[in-house]
C-alpha cells in the first residue's frame, strides 16, 4: 500500500469480490479481493482498521492527484452530509474515507482502492469498499 502523489488518469474499475464488512469481519483485518482488468489475476489486499490507507483529502487537495469533480463524477465518493462534515467534504456513506495505491501481484498494473471505516450506528462498525480502479500516472 502506498500513497499517490502524481496526477493520474482513472481507468477501468476492477471487479471486487466483497465490498462491505461489519463488526467481526473486520478483526483483525478485512480481506479484499479484486480481479485485474488486464490479466484477470485475483489480487488480495488486507485492510487493517486504523492502520491502512491515507485520507482521501490527500487525493483532491489542490487537485494534486485528482479533482473533487473527478472523484464525484466517477462515483468514487459522495459529498458528505451536513452533520458529518467533520469527516471531510467527500466520503463514502458519510464515514471517514481513505485510499491507497496497490499493484496487481501478477502483471504489476497500478490500482487505487477507496474505502471508508467507522461506526455506522452503536454496535455496528462498517468497512465499505467504494471500489478499486486501474490508473495511469500522467506526466
Amino acid at each position: 500500500m502506498y500513497p499517490l502523489s502524481k496526477k493520474i488518469k482513472i481507468g477501468k474499475q476492477a471487479t471486487v469480490e466483497k465490498d462491505h464488512f461489519s463488526n467481526d469481519e473486520i478483526i483483525p483485518s478485512a480481506t479484499v479481493q479484486f480481479t485485474c482488468c488486464d490479466c484477470n489475476h485475483k489480487n488480495v489486499v488486507e485492510i487493517f482498521p486504523y492502520e491502512s490507507g491515507f485520507p482521501i483529502i490527500q487525493m483532491h487537495r489542490e487537485e494534486r492527484v485528482l479533482s473533487k469533480s473527478q472523484l464525484l463524477d466517477n462515483k468514487i465518493v459522495a459529498e458528505t452530509s451536513e452533520g458529518r462534515r467533520h469527516f471531510g467534504d467527500l466520503t463514502v456513506k458519510d464515514l471517514p474515507t481513505l485510499y491507497f495505491g496497490t499493484d496487481c501481484q501478477n502483471c504489476y498494473s497500478k490500482y487505487f482502492c477507496v474505502f471508508s471505516y467507522g461506526e455506522w450506528q452503536p454496535g455496528l462498525t462498517l468497512l465499505l469498499v467504494s471500489g478499486v480502479w486501474k490508473y495511469e500516472e500522467l506526466e
